[in-house]
């Protein structure tokens, strides 16, 4: 019991990340720069218990890869403006396990029995239509409709650096625990450097940046946490338990965020909800 709630509490930071950046509010430079300094401060805590070996291979990988996560969580904040975190959290995480999921596939070679294709093929189109359901929207509102396609544009765009963040490290052979100083670097600097493409007058040190660290401790916590729960649970049950982040951030986003839905986009959502929940736990069955 208490390794599954090890493994529950990446999906419970994870959830409560977006809601703590949208109660803080602020410009995406505020809450992306606060993010970022959070998960540096929690990489400079780790290096007093952990001692990497370092090398110019795992310096330069976890950069790219702090890069890359700078870019798809600045891409998702952005989101959550556009769109809302109810509407962008099903969507965002259900493409992340689809791009998770090709990369075991075709460059990792994951899926090697017949199981395996049973199980992630029916995981990949339960998936898919969670996403479309939770995009749904109801009536001919011009504005709310061109909103979601903005926001899927965008979390489309988020998508390829969440994805390419949680595969490098493995693409480069690194430990987890190794990588998230230098990382923790990465994601500071590419904080910086985004946050110009999205703020005119980007705010990377004020007041709501320093307090947007809360979302990015959660992070952080989130990140350890994982690590932990795959090395008690194995990765499988790990990876699975992580992806119920999706519920805490959905509903939280209608209850606490008070985001609106009518009664058939409310029935929808939790439906389209369930099935990327279900989807995540037919992917850790192929792990």
């Amino acid at each position: 019991m208490g390794n599954i709630l090890l493994g529950l509490l990446p999906a419970l930071m994870w959830g409560i990340q977006p809601l703590i950046l949208q109660t803080i509010g602020g410009k995406t430079s505020n809450q992306q720069m606060g993010m970022s300094l959070g998960a540096l401060i929690f990489s400079i805590g780790v290096l007093f218990f952990h001692q990497p070996v370092w090398s110019w291979h795992l310096i330069l990988a976890s950069l790219v890869c702090g890069f890359a996560w700078a870019f798809g969580q600045i891409t998702q904040i952005e989101s959550f403006h556009i769109i809302g975190v109810s509407a962008a959290m099903p969507i965002s995480t259900g493409m992340q396990l689809i791009g998770v999921t090709l990369f075991g596939i075709f460059y990792f070679h994951e899926w090697t029995s017949t199981m395996d294709y049973v199980y992630g093929i029916s995981a990949l189109i339960v998936i898919i239509v969670g996403v479309f359901f939770t995009a749904y929207k109801e009536g001919d509102d011009s504005s709310a409709k061109g909103a979601m396609q903005k926001g899927l544009f965008v979390l489309v765009l988020s998508t390829i650096g969440q994805v390419m963040y949680n595969v490098i490290p493995r693409m480069a052979d690194l430990n987890g625990w190794d990588v998230l100083f230098p990382q923790g670097i990465g994601m500071a600097i590419g904080a910086m450097v985004f946050s110009f493409f999205f703020d005119k007058k980007p705010e990377l040190f004020s007041k709501k940046s320093f307090q947007n660290i809360l979302a990015g401790a959660a992070f952080a916590i989130g990140n350890i946490g994982i690590l932990l729960s795959n090395k008690a649970n194995g990765v499988a049950l790990g990876f699975t338990l992580s992806q119920m982040n999706v519920i805490v951030s959905t509903i939280g986003g209608i209850v606490f965020l008070k985001e609106s839905r009518t009664s058939k986009e409310l029935k929808l959502t939790i439906g389209g909800l369930l099935l990327v929940a279900a989807g995540g736990i037919l992917i850790g069955l192929t792990k």
